[in-house]
């Protein structure tokens, strides 16, 4: 490798970095209230709470945790299976309001989302936020293989009638 080649890769990977901080954690949201900003953190679930609103938790006492980030039940459409999302370290991008003391932003379109959450399905076709019971993405049934009906041949030999010898 060249010295140029690696004054390049040097660039390259210095801008990469300076492009991933400026994503803030979870902690520093709240002093941001009224700006728009990127905000880093690993999700730890996913509920669905009242009238198909999604809640995009990232500590485990949901209520003492400094951000969170909402679905409204009219943006799932937009946004796909936010429910992936559990386990995964997200960039959410947009502008951090202040609800009940904590900051949250609303996440409204994908591309709101960077990092390895654009990754994101879109909700099934039938997913109905209203319809209330089990749903499981990826499940599928098969029919089973009709039964096939076979003809009797008039020349078949049932049992032992091959061994009876003519009289």
């Amino acid at each position: 490798m060249t010295s140029t080649h690696a004054a390049i890769f040097v660039l390259v990977l210095a801008s990469n970095c300076a492009a991933a901080s400026d994503c803030l954690p979870i902690s520093q949201a709240k002093q941001h209230v009224g700006e728009t900003k990127c905000i880093t953190g690993k999700v730890l679930r996913v509920k669905e709470g009242a009238k198909g609103i999604h809640y995009i938790d990232f500590c485990e006492d949901q209520m003492a945790c400094p951000f969170s980030v909402v679905v409204f039940p009219s943006d799932l459409k937009d946004v796909g299976d936010v429910r992936r999302l559990a386990g995964q370290v997200i960039e959410i991008h947009g502008p951090v309001k202040l609800y009940r003391g904590r900051a949250e932003i609303i996440l409204s379109r994908v591309n709101q989302l960077t990092a390895g959450s654009t990754l994101i399905p879109p909700l099934p076709k039938n997913y109905d936020v209203e319809k209330q019971g089990k749903f499981s993405a990826g499940r599928m049934r098969s029919k089973k293989p009709a039964k096939v009906k076979g003809t009797v041949s008039p020349s078949a030999t049932y049992g032992n009638e091959a061994d009876v010898e003519p009289q």
